[in-house]
């Protein structure tokens, strides 16, 4: 039976929902001409500079509670080899992106449907192979790409380490960057290292999410730490995100093949998660009128044109 006190929940939820759909769009100046075709989206790309501190499982579940808040969310598995982002939420997608870049199949065939109504682009990590090729991206894989972010309101790269150089052209031409770490004075390090190695002047959102730690204090410390060495040395300094602590129903969920958001969305990461989404879609960066996402990933020369994509057509 629903009563009164769950129908105003649900209602505020909407309202909330509705509030922030309506500030991303404001925020990214979607339409920045009649054509809708030239539709950005809000890019957040999440890396690190080691493995193990759960940053691909953070890419996925935030792109979820981004789902939930209304958003419109792409999800890129742009991690370089094989990636396993369908895996962790219980698909399996046979074809990737390479296959589209290779022109075997064309994007939508190798777009999954995630939980929560995301899309999930697997195999993105083979654009870095269109960087050392002579024949470029091509006309046709542009306008996809255009297309797909054209459909969404926000795109979240689940990259690889940022010492590639794919990876810092990805993270150059995002509107912000998550960077994880954990408590692990290697994690703390390597953080420092892809902060480091992130080109300068892009204008880029340089953000920290401390994972697995027992209080914000713990998490204060690690990004106060991180925060005053790039500070000194690099000039720079990125926010403090969040803090996602250490949770047993996050390795369970993975352990599982489910997103946590799905299987305990209650738990103490859940909720954190949740809480990170909301202020990130509170704070975005204004991209004013800047290129799409994947224009600026693949300028073109200066005798182009940028390429439009249409939106896929909807069910």
């Amino acid at each position: 039976m629903t009563t009164a006190t769950d129908t105003t929940a649900e209602t505020t939820r909407a309202d909330q929902a509705r509030q922030l759909r309506g500030m991303v769009q404001q925020q990214q100046h979607r339409h920045l001409a009649d054509d809708e075709t030239t539709a950005t989206a809000a890019v957040i790309a999440v890396t690190s500079g080691k493995g193990g501190v759960g940053k691909s499982s953070l890419a996925l579940n935030l792109a979820i509670a981004l789902a939930r808040l209304g958003v419109r969310t792409g999800l890129l598995d742009a991690s370089l080899g094989l990636g396993h982002l369908d895996l962790m939420c219980g698909l399996n997608g046979y074809w990737n992106l390479g296959h589209v870049l290779s022109g075997t199949r064309r994007l939508a065939d190798i777009t999954l449907d995630g939980p929560d109504g995301i899309h999930v682009v697997p195999g993105a990590g083979h654009m870095a192979d269109v960087g050392n090729s002579e024949k470029g991206l091509g006309s046709d894989v542009a306008e996809q790409l255009a297309g797909f972010e054209a459909a969404h309101d926000v795109l979240v790269l689940d990259t690889g380490h940022a010492g590639h150089p794919f990876v810092g052209r990805c993270l150059a031409a995002a509107d912000s960057v998550l960077v994880v770490t954990t408590a692990e004075p290697t994690a703390i390090a390597d953080a420092y290292a892809t902060i480091k190695s992130m080109p300068r002047g892009t204008g880029t959102q340089l953000l920290t999410l401390v994972n697995r730690v027992d209080s914000a204090r713990a998490a204060r410390d690690i990004h106060q730490r991180l925060a005053r060495t790039t500070r000194i040395f690099l000039e720079s300094e990125p926010s403090l995100a969040g803090w996602i602590p250490d949770d047993p129903e996050m390795a369970r969920a993975i352990h599982d093949r489910t997103p946590v958001l799905v299987q305990a969305p209650d738990s103490p990461a859940g909720r954190a998660i949740g809480q990170l989404a909301t202020r990130l879609v509170y704070h975005s960066p204004d991209s004013n009128d800047s290129p799409s996402f994947f224009n600026r990933l693949f300028p073109q020369s200066d005798n182009e044109e940028p390429v439009h994509g249409k939106p896929p057509p909807t069910d």
